[in-house]
């Protein structure tokens, strides 16, 4: 019989210091919550095996597959601005890699499956509720087009684990293009080693940047992918209203995906101000500071690859501020460009960033829903006739708490959308598309996440899951699912569930 999972681990190939090799610990009693089975085929999984006993072992930790090489990688991390020498996984463990039908090779990583030489006195468990949000979220983003981790499986173990209060526990596993981060690189920049950080480089370049390693300086080539990556990958957030919760250094992913869901949410009322997680008192990642954190975070990776950019220092610094100062234009071409494209604009203008902005400034002014209004606004186009349908336009208006504020916006973007070229339908279709009309509302994913731990009722999770893999269509029998909670989600709070 062939092998459960066909892995070809090459992080398990790299020197000994790079992580601690581990075995998951055994559970008690695993069961099946959900497996994806359309990412098992995608990955050449066979998804009836990984739903036997034999697969749910595997998935819970239970038992360790053939090719496996279990580990637990090491990295550092600045966490709210404060550097950690050694983080590492502290409850995940790498089983290996696979290479799925694309061609292109992922990590299975098993989060919640046991205690690790870096979890730091920690029992290395996972909770049922935060393994079920990062599946929602995971899932959900992916079906939004934003880059993510996904998830392969969730499993309950049987067993029981301790946070404020004692709640079933539970095993993700999670799929990745990789989990190398930019703490992996501060890991070893930290000490010194600078054969390692050339192995990581030369390992990461290889994985994700192959065409760097035809460059005349590859190591900057590697930095310049990743921040491209990243000024990408946050100008998607922002247009969808995510908010990660904790950008901590070893929370960034250099291949450009959104990994590590723990405080996650999506706005409800637009206010760049707001941050849910109950760590971040000082709202340090809140929704509007994720730009200028991601560039924070690629300047410690620049700090950090400095050794490799050149010999002489001061070059090697020229290198890093200049791929630096790239992220700006990155940044703002993608964000604008998507911008544009929720208010139904194919083409660019000078006043475009402007038109966006007061609307977003007339957003918060008014505790406008940021999902709503811009679905909403869509209908509110002007039709074939050169007309608004009243009824759409008033649906959008009924969302501020002053409509004329609405109105008087409202006008210039209307001469805008005249300058356009293409008929009313490709507009609407430009704008549907943009648009999600169903996302992870927080209030939702409380109530499913509570059924779940405290009646081991998993119907929601599945109405949920099944809604959010088809965020632009309208779904009339699902309508309630796009519905902001009572009061806009003001003093609603997030907890990282470790």
């Amino acid at each position: 019989m062939t092998a459960l999972f066909p892995f070809d681990n090459s992080y398990a190939r790299l020197p000994g210091r790079f992580f601690g090799r581990v075995v998951p610990t055994a559970v008690e009693a695993p069961r099946l919550v959900r497996l994806n089975r359309a990412l098992a085929v995608d990955l050449g999984l066979d998804p009836d095996r990984l739903e036997s006993p034999e697969g749910v072992d595997v998935l819970a930790g239970r038992r360790v597959p053939e090719g496996a090489e279990p580990l637990a990688a090491a990295y550092a991390g600045h966490q709210f601005g404060q550097f950690v020498p050694q983080l590492g996984d502290g409850r995940a463990i790498l089983l290996g890699e696979v290479v799925g039908r694309d061609g292109h090779r992922r990590d299975i990583q098993l989060k919640g499956s046991g205690p690790t030489p870096f979890s730091r006195q920690g029992d290395g468990r996972a909770a049922l509720g935060p393994v079920l949000r990062e599946y929602l979220v995971s899932e959900a983003m992916h079906a939004l087009g934003i880059p993510t981790t996904r998830a392969l499986a969730a499993v309950t173990t049987g067993e029981r684990v301790i946070r404020e209060t004692v709640l079933p526990g539970a095993v993700l596993t999670r799929v990745a293009s990789s989990h190398i981060r930019v703490g992996s690189f501060q890991f070893f920049a930290a000490r010194g080693d600078v054969e390692g950080l050339r192995a990581l480089a030369d390992h990461a370049i290889a994985r994700h940047d192959p065409e760097a390693a035809r460059a005349d300086n590859p190591y900057r080539a590697l930095l310049d992918g990743v921040i491209r990556r990243q000024a990408e990958l946050v100008a998607r957030w922002l247009t969808v209203g995510f908010i990660h919760g904790v950008m901590n250094t070893d929370n960034m992913s250099i291949a450009g995906e959104t990994i590590d869901y723990g405080p996650c949410a999506f706005l409800d009322t637009y206010d760049p101000a707001t941050a849910f997680s109950s760590i971040d008192r000082h709202g340090r990642y809140a929704y509007g500071n994720q730009p200028r954190i991601a560039l924070w975070n690629l300047t410690r990776l620049a700090e950090a690859l400095l050794p490799l950019l050149s010999d002489d220092e001061t070059q090697a610094v020229a290198e890093a501020e200049a791929a630096l100062t790239g992220f700006a234009g990155q940044f703002e071409a993608a964000y604008h460009g998507g911008l544009n494209r929720k208010l139904g604009l194919a083409t660019t203008r000078d006043g475009d960033p402007a038109l966006a902005g007061d609307l977003l400034k007339t957003m918060a002014e008014n505790e406008a829903d940021f999902t709503l209004t811009f679905r909403r606004l869509g209908e509110a186009a002007p039709g074939p006739d050169g007309e608004p349908d009243p009824a759409a336009v008033e649906a959008v208006r009924s969302l501020f708490i002053d409509p004329t504020a609405f109105d008087r916006w409202a006008e210039g973007w209307r001469r805008r959308l005249e300058e356009e070229a293409g008929d009313a339908a490709a507009r609407r279709q430009i704008m549907r598309a943009a648009n999600p009309a169903f996302i992870p509302r927080n209030h939702r994913v409380e109530e499913m996440i509570a059924a779940a731990v405290e009646r081991q009722d998993f119907a929601s999770f599945e109405t949920l899951l099944m809604v959010l893999a088809r965020p632009y269509d309208d779904q009339p029998d699902f309508a309630q699912y796009a519905e902001p909670p009572e009061g806009g989600g003001r003093g609603y709070r997030t907890f990282c569930g470790t």
